[in-house]
Formats: C-alpha cells, structure tokens, sequence
C-alpha cells in the first residue's frame, strides 16, 4: 500500500530487478480490465529486464472483489469509467515518489500503459514535468492542445486493426514534430488492439508485433532511463 495523499493509499505490484546497482523505476498502468495478473507478469518482466517495475491498482477504492480475472474484469471495466483522469495522475505522482524513494532506486522513472492505460501513460507526458520516457501501447494520444507540455520522449506502438486508436496518431506526430519534441511509433500491420496480450490472435501478426514491441520498449527505457 502505497500513501498517495491525505487518507488516501493505492495498493500496487512491487518487483525488483536482480542486479548490483541501483535501478529506474518503471510505472505499469493496466488496461480496463485492472491490475489483472496479466499486467503483474508484464511487471515481473520488466524487473527480469533490468527495472524497479510497480504496478499501481488505479482501482484500489472501488473494492472490487478479489477472483480470477475472468470475474474481476467485467466489473474493472465498469469502474474504470467512473475515474476522474486528474485523480489518476495524481495518484500516478505518488507512485512515482514513492518508487524513486526506495533505497535500490535511481531517481528516474519511466511509464508504460496499455489500451486504457496507454493512453494514461501518453496523458502523463503531459502531465509530468519530471517524466524520463514514456511507452504508450495501443493508447489514444492527447488532444493536440496539451500536447506542448510534454517533455518526456514517448514511444508509440500501435496495430495496423486498431483504426480507432491510430486515427489519433498523425495530429500527435505533426504537433509533436513541429515542437521539436520526440515521438517516435511503429504501427504492426494486421496486428489487434491488445497484441502484447494476445500473442496468439491474428493469424500471428500479434505474435510479429510483440516480437518488434517488447524489445523496442526496454531499449527505449534503457536509453531514456540508464544514461
């Protein structure tokens, strides 16, 4: 449990990476299903891979009940509609803090998010003024009006069969390239909204892209986080 403001706590997945110096921190946010144990093996990968991972339930004070993720899911999805995007950074900078403070930690952090998440993850780049790097996996972009507050390099990977999310992609990338900011993404052809998830679905284009997705996201934190 992770204090996030005055009363107020968040619970969260905490895994360290095995290595003698000290390490990023690395914000997951889950999708609309919740902190799913699909989401806490994407955690446990990311410390496999180098990073302090911390994966925050933005669904703590909705008392879901506790299951399998095939009964936790449907209601995550209802809840998640009732968060007010303010409250999640918020408690998304608390996280941050609390990562950072922790004795094996560099004083850097990075964010990932998906579906849902990735657009939180493209949303705290705005937000953030101390963010290090930011991977946005099939996520909305923001609205090209805030777009100038973001600091952070951001990485998009989206999938070709995603057409509701990559429409937001080109004003994004006009907006961010006439800043001067970098915003880098790839789009999978024949990929699914949810790829790195369903690894096996469209007739292996999910399986191409995650291929191409996982290792282009560590390498981005590594450069982003390490130097």
């Amino acid at each position: 449990m992770i204090r996030t403001g005055t009363g107020d706590s968040i619970r969260a997945w905490v895994v360290y990476p095995e290595r003698s110096t000290k390490a990023p921190v690395v914000l997951v946010v889950h999708e609309i299903f919740g902190l799913s144990s699909w989401v806490r093996g994407v955690a446990d990968q990311l410390a496999a891979d180098g990073f302090i991972a911390i994966a925050p339930d933005l669904l703590t004070m909705k008392n879901l009940p506790e299951g399998p993720d095939s009964v936790v899911a449907p209601l995550a999805t209802a809840a998640i509609r009732t968060l007010d995007p303010g409250w999640v950074q918020q408690q998304l900078d608390a996280v941050a803090r609390y990562g950072m403070s922790l004795p094996a930690a560099q004083p850097k952090y990075g964010i990932v998010g998906f579906c849902w998440g990735g657009g939180v993850s493209f949303a705290h780049a705005v937000h953030a003024a101390n963010l290090g790097a930011s991977v946005v996996y099939y996520g909305v972009s923001p609205k090209t009006s805030d777009l100038p507050l973001v600091r952070a390099p951001v990485l998009g990977l989206y999938a070709g069969s995603d057409a509701r999310v990559d429409a937001t992609i080109p004003p994004a990338d006009s907006a961010l390239t006439a800043l001067g900011r970098t915003y880098v993404y790839n789009i999978y052809p024949g990929a699914g909204h949810g790829f790195l998830r369903q690894q096996t679905g469209m007739d292996g284009a999910n399986m191409n892209a995650t291929k191409a997705a996982w290792p282009a996201t560590i390498a981005w934190f590594k450069k982003y986080l390490e130097s």
